[in-house]
């Protein structure tokens, strides 16, 4: 019984020892630049940087995040060609606006770079401009999705808070919910902005010119913590119907306080972490996945927050 317990052990040794070897002999010095849409004020965006972070540190990579301090497309299809120029072994980006950002993309794609669509676009528009996959929520269907669950909770007409409506995906989230409650969009998104006191403000004239408003639905930390004040402050909160996108550290105390019903995640920790490790994977060694990844719509409520309000803002 000693002798095999110390013949397998040795098997085992001889087994693993090369295994170690091969992995850290291929794609030493992997460079990739991630390039999003995120103005700097967008906190959201953190859990990105997090998951590219943890992601680079497991993976034994570099990444570099980009993207435009104001949020401005035209500039943020300058930093693409402007990585694309500094020859990285790949390129992660959003893409926000087709007809702004594929132009750049493709050219990156055509000068020989691996790129990965994360977070915003298509799986269909992935494949239109030559990247490898698409990680990412579908926009329109998340907010079909939400507008489906909130005419089965009897929602009949609500205000989109966009607080980002120069990108198209964020339209169609507020087009899906529409499509899901089975009206128009109409007048029902406003273009809120990205200042907090200003997007409070047009909130609580939205519903004071609309009283008869059954839903508010935001579309991330940016428009729903403003809209939280703005609740709380015409005695609506806990009182009108509340949905938004994303998670952040006060849309899971509205979860917990009732004010908000659901919350959308889309889990952005994955859409960053995930095309790091298939990159790095795709580099060594060939391999990648045959599918593209959704990594949401998944709703959050009340009942579920125990692990979201623990990583609230870090990872979730």
């Amino acid at each position: 019984m000693t002798f095999t317990l110390k013949t397998l052990l040795l098997t085992t040794t001889v087994i693993a020892a090369p295994l170690a070897v091969t992995a850290e002999a291929h794609g030493d010095n992997l460079n990739y630049v991630l390039v999003s849409h995120a103005p700097d004020s967008d906190s959201w965006w953190n859990t990105v940087k997090n998951g590219v972070a943890l992601a680079a540190d497991q993976m034994g990579v570099t990444v570099e995040y980009r993207n435009p301090p104001s949020g401005d497309l035209a500039d943020m299809a300058r930093i693409i060609e402007q990585a694309a120029a500094s020859n990285p072994d790949g390129i992660i980006t959003t893409l926000a606006d087709f007809d702004v950002l594929s132009g750049p993309i493709r050219a990156a794609v055509d000068q020989g770079i691996d790129v990965i669509i994360m977070n915003s676009g298509t799986a269909a528009q992935a494949v239109e401009v030559g990247a490898l996959m698409y990680v990412g929520q579908p926009e329109y269907d998340a907010g079909l999705a939400a507008g489906q669950r909130a005419k089965r909770d009897g929602v009949g007409s609500f205000l989109c808070v966009n607080h980002y409506i120069s990108s198209p995906s964020s339209t169609e989230r507020c087009q899906g919910f529409a499509d899901g409650l089975e009206v128009e969009l109409g007048n029902q998104m406003i273009d809120a902005g990205q200042d907090p006191s200003e997007i409070k403000n047009r909130v609580l004239a939205y519903l004071s010119a609309n009283p008869d408003t059954d839903a508010v639905l935001t579309l991330g930390p940016t428009s729903a913590d403003p809209t939280i004040l703005a609740l709380e402050e015409n005695g609506l909160a806990g009182d009108i119907y509340f949905g938004t996108f994303d998670l952040g550290e006060d849309i899971v105390k509205g979860l917990k306080s009732d004010v908000i019903k659901w919350a959308i995640d889309q889990q952005p920790f994955l859409q960053a972490y995930l095309p790091v490790v298939i990159l790095a994977n795709y580099d060594r060694y060939g391999v990648l996945p045959g599918n593209n990844i959704n990594s949401g719509p998944g709703f959050v409520t009340k009942d579920g927050l125990a692990k979201v309000e623990e990583f609230a803002g870090e990872f979730r």
